[in-house]
């Protein structure tokens, strides 16, 4: 089998996406996955994971869901093995949470964010800096990026996750003072991504505090107290 992540706006309405299951099987595909990305305007925004006996089937298959009233193939790609956008979020954090450095914690995030949200690059930056701590693929200059960072807190909208550029991505750590951005190319971000960044990036955050604080008492005994109150 051939398997095919494809994504499709479609009314939100009932028997929509019935619709479009009829119109996979009419290929001889099978829908072995949903993802919800977003919903909003009367419009839904999924990704549907379909197994066709052949990859041949693809142009026809996205013919045929695009016949159907109200419905429009964004993009359709090969999905590798099955993923699980639900098991994928459960490991990630987890670990996270098994990370035993600051900077350990860092790299895992940019890596597991460029395998989750199939990003062209990824990057941590320090905010303060700004320089960029993490990074993996040919992300712009921490400057542009702490640009961005600064103009995207001053929307409402895009500093909580809820919209932004098509291309790019973000989510504070805010205790650590860092800021995570990464960039897609070809295929939107969505609503639901945007949160999933969010929550990932707000484990990341507690982890790395958490280590840099253990750092620092075991390399200034005197201060454990003091720390353990902030």
């Amino acid at each position: 089998m051939h398997n095919v992540v494809m994504r499709v706006w479609l009314p939100d309405r009932p028997g929509a996406l019935g619709a479009v299951a009829s119109r996979v099987g009419a290929v001889r595909g099978d829908v072995i996955g949903i993802d919800i990305l977003e919903r909003g305007a009367g419009r839904a925004i999924d990704e549907l994971i379909v197994a066709l006996p052949e990859p041949g089937l693809v142009p026809l298959l996205i013919h045929e869901v695009g016949q159907v009233d109200g419905v429009d193939v964004e993009e359709v790609r090969p999905a590798g093995s099955t993923p699980d956008p639900r098991l994928d979020a459960l490991e990630s954090a987890a670990a996270l949470v098994e990370e035993t450095s600051a900077e350990g914690v860092l790299t895992r995030l940019v890596e597991d964010a460029q395998r989750t949200f199939d990003a062209t690059w990824v990057v941590v930056i320090d905010v303060t800096g700004p320089v960029a701590l993490a990074r993996v693929g040919a992300a712009p200059p921490a400057s542009w990026l702490d640009a961005f960072v600064a103009g995207s807190r001053s929307s409402v909208a895009v500093a909580s996750g809820e919209t932004g550029p098509d291309d790019i991505a973000w989510a504070p750590l805010d205790g650590a003072d860092l800021a995570l951005v990464l960039g897609r190319e070809g295929r939107p971000f969505r609503a639901r991504e945007r949160r999933q960044l969010g929550a990932l990036s707000r484990i990341a955050d507690r982890r790395w505090v958490e280590l840099a604080r253990r750092s620092v008492r075991d390399a200034h005994p005197s201060a454990g107290h003091a720390l353990s109150v902030v």
